[in-house]
This record gives structure tokens, C-alpha cells and sequence, in this order.
């Protein structure tokens, strides 16, 4: 039971995001509900939560995003930079073409009067490429009249709008809008953690001074909650590992 507990699936709460949930809960009201297209940057190291709460408030809001198309894509397996483009355009239902054709053929779609698109693309900093035409047609296509797209990016940098996209400052709309998941503190990773094992009927499984000392470990190094869960999983594991390997005494065949 605890090992099933310490899993790192999306919870259905998630311990100190309530700030950055609302953020997001409140970004995809206005512009997908509101049909209002724009561009969402998320940012913040390994483990901070990011993935696990943009799949949290989808899983929320489904009913409220039910009349838009959403398209989840993780960057890190396009195998190119440019394959974002017949990736979206083969979940759109869309032909895919090459090169031009293709990038054109999706913002004639984008552009068109068809429901809200809600493009989601995880490990963002995969699309960086010479000159940065992938980032800037995406995020420029967000801000042409008429379009139906709302971008939102993940991805590990803080100043990756800053660093590859600066000449989307010098647009009226401005750069898209930031939202950054600072890393987990020391007090945080204990609630995730005694939440989580508090799930477990009967005597706590593991020591709540572990807790603190693994807490206090992980958030002094990265803050980051997978590790966390991961330590105390695998220290369950290890006392499993041990209690099966004692040997039981049986009585012999034919013996008292």
C-alpha cells in the first residue's frame, strides 16, 4: 500500500500548487472558454510540479473545455524541432504535407472559424532550432487576427522567452505571459509526503523524523518532489527486499 501511494502519477491534490493551479485554471477560462487566443509560458526544474498540474486542471476542466481541441504534445519525442508541425496538423485530422505547405495549411486552419485549439507542448526548449522559426511561428500564430490557437509551453529554463524569443517583446501584445513553479521547500515535500503515506491504514510505515531528513535532503539539493517520492519508495522496498530474505524455520518432514 505505501509503495502504491508513493507512486509519482498526478494525485488528485496537489500539495502547495494551489497558487499556480489557479493561475492555470484561470489562463484557460479566459482565453479557450473566452475564445480569445494567447500564449502561456510555464517554467520551473524537474520535479516541481509542472506536468502534474497542467494535467491536473485539464482533467478538471474537461467539461469546460469540451467545445475546443486539445493537442498534448511532449517535445522530446518529435525527433526534430520541425516535426511539431505534422504532429499537430495529424491530430487536428489534417494531410501532412512538407515544409511550407504544411506550416501554411495549419495556420489556414487555425485562422478559420472552427472551434478553439489549445495547443499544450511539454520539454519546449526541444523546438529551439537556427533562428528560432519553429518557437516564433507558433507563438506568433497566437497573435494573428482571427486565430483560434491558445499555446501553452513547458519547460525546465526560466529565461527561455527572454533568451530565444526576444523579438516577440517588441510586438504590441508583448511576450507570452510567464508563470513560474519555484522548487518544492522543506516544509512542502513533508505534507506531500505525510499526505501521501497517511493514505496507508494501520502504524506509519515510515518514521516521520525520515520524512523531515528526507525533505530536508532533497529540498536543499533540488526541490525536487519525484526524488522525494522515489527515496521513500525505494526505502520501503529495501525492508521488503530484507524481510524476504530471512529464512524461516519449518518443521521437518515426520519431526516434532
Amino acid at each position: 500500500q505505501a509503495k502504491q501511494v508513493l507512486h509519482v502519477a498526478v494525485p488528485d491534490r496537489l500539495q502547495g500548487r494551489e497558487r499556480e493551479i489557479g493561475i492555470l485554471r484561470q489562463f484557460l477560462r479566459e482565453h479557450v472558454r473566452g475564445r480569445r487566443p494567447g500564449s502561456l509560458y510555464v517554467s520551473g526544474a524537474p520535479g516541481t510540479g509542472k506536468t502534474a498540474c497542467l494535467s491536473r486542471v485539464l482533467l478538471d476542466c474537461k467539461d469546460e473545455l469540451a467545445g475546443s481541441r486539445t493537442v498534448v504534445l511532449n517535445c522530446m519525442a518529435l525527433g526534430s524541432p520541425h516535426g511539431v508541425f505534422p504532429a499537430l496538423a495529424q491530430h487536428l485530422g489534417l494531410p501532412t504535407a512538407t515544409g511550407r505547405e504544411q506550416i501554411r495549411s495549419l495556420e489556414k486552419h487555425l485562422m478559420s472559424q472552427r472551434p478553439m485549439v489549445l495547443l499544450v507542448l511539454d520539454e519546449l526548449d526541444q523546438l529551439e532550432s537556427k533562428g528560432q522559426e519553429v518557437l516564433y511561428t507558433l507563438f506568433e500564430w497566437t497573435r494573428l487576427p482571427s486565430s483560434r490557437l491558445v499555446l501553452v509551453g513547458l519547460a525546465n529554463a526560466l529565461d527561455l522567452t527572454e533568451r530565444s524569443l526576444a523579438r516577440l517583446g517588441a510586438h504590441p501584445s508583448g511576450s507570452p505571459r510567464l508563470l513560474h513553479f519555484p522548487p518544492y521547500t522543506r516544509e512542502q515535500l513533508t505534507h506531500i509526503l505525510q499526505e501521501r503515506l497517511g493514505q496507508v491504514a494501520g502504524d506509519p510505515v515510515l518514521d516521520a523524523a525520515a520524512l523531515q531528513f528526507c525533505a530536508r535532503k532533497v529540498s536543499a539539493v533540488s526541490g525536487d518532489a519525484r526524488k522525494a517520492l522515489d527515496v521513500c519508495r525505494r526505502a520501503v522496498e529495501v525492508v521488503e527486499l530484507e524481510v524476504r530474505g530471512q529464512t524461516l524455520l519449518k518443521p521437518l518432514p515426520g519431526g516434532e
